[in-house]
């Protein structure tokens, strides 16, 4: 990466125009980005300023670095047009599934000696979370293993005892594999589970391989997290995932792919209604970014954001799901 030249000003431009036109037309009225810095934040204002920012971002800041500190020193960045805020910092303690970079807390089941990897030390990681919460910041900690989550939950933990006057709302983002004793502790701490649907359906094929029969019981388990109590935040992890938010749901629901493979659906007891798969991208997300009472439903006093489909998700047949059409995205009241 660093003989990589850096991305033209005007690459990134066309870039971002891209990206919001296909955002816009598969209905997405906001997103949580995770990972940004300065210099992104001042492109978004930019775009805020000559009217071209067709969405809201809730940002988070890129780990522990200058922007962190800019935030510890001026505060949440609350833009006046509600298109843009950031009070909260992204951090990484593992690495992922696929690659077996996931920290596991047992070798991986196909590759003996290999329990995959920490990214930072546990009290490096708590150093980092220990300081946002000083800062009264949000935290979100990508753990995909059952080692990265138990070592995430260890450290906020500690720090929700530290700094008991922080707002809270802290994240574990994926939150793809644990044991059953730290599927309880979500809802103890108050933690939020924020993960990905369609990781299950992309991962289904090759999962088993990597975890065994008993460890992948308890693998993208948003039943089992809903039912302890613990609150959800779905989302796709775009661009690692497919952007529409209808694959989500249909995933959410489902666990089949777009060939409904496998038949009955992959580990169902941890599928959701379709009502917990819709409030888990909107109000729930909205609360897992301190929103819920400016978004996350249509209701008097809140932002006008809505999207108009051509068929009614709560009613087609599952299979159905993902062939709907966004015909309409609407932001405060105004077609995009």
């Amino acid at each position: 990466e660093k003989v990589v030249p850096p991305i033209s000003s005007e690459l990134l431009q066309v870039s971002l125009d891209l990206a919001l036109q296909k955002m816009v037309s598969l209905g997405l009225t906001g997103v949580h980005e995770m990972g940004v810095n300065r210099s992104v934040l001042e492109l978004y204002q930019q775009r805020i300023r000559e009217g071209r920012l067709p969405t809201r971002v809730y940002a988070f800041a890129d780990g522990v670095g200058d922007t962190l500190d800019w935030l510890c020193e001026n505060g949440a960045l609350d833009d006046a047009s509600g298109r843009l805020y950031m009070r909260a910092v992204k951090m990484y303690i593992d690495g992922a599934m696929g690659s077996r970079g996931a920290a596991l807390l047992a070798d991986y089941a196909d590759a003996d000696g290999n329990t995959g990897l920490l990214f930072m030390s546990p009290d490096a990681l708590g150093s980092g979370i220990g300081k946002a919460f000083g800062c009264g910041l949000q935290v979100g900690v990508h753990a995909i293993g059952d080692r990265g989550n138990l070592v995430a939950l260890d450290a906020l933990e500690a720090s929700i005892e530290s700094y008991p006057d922080n707002p809270g709302r802290h994240r574990v983002e994926h939150a793809q594999t644990l044991t059953g004793p730290d599927i309880s502790r979500f809802s103890q701490l108050n933690v939020i589970a924020a993960m990905q649907p369609t990781h299950a359906t992309s991962d289904m094929y090759w999962i088993g391989q990597r975890l065994g029969p008993e460890r992948v019981l308890f693998a993208y388990a948003w039943r089992s997290l809903l039912d302890s109590g613990a609150r959800l935040a779905l989302g796709s992890d775009f661009p690692v995932e497919q952007v529409s938010p209808l694959l989500t749901f249909y995933a959410a629901v489902s666990r089949q792919d777009l060939k409904g493979y496998p038949e009955g659906g992959f580990q169902m007891q941890n599928a959701l209604t379709r009502e917990e798969a819709l409030k888990g991208m909107t109000i729930w997300a909205a609360y897992a970014s301190f929103e819920e009472q400016e978004k996350g439903s249509i209701e008097s006093g809140k932002f006008a954001d809505f999207i108009i489909l051509d068929k009614d998700i709560m009613e087609v047949p599952v299979q159905d799901i993902p062939n709907i059409k966004v015909q309409h995205t609407f932001i405060d009241g105004v077609a995009q």
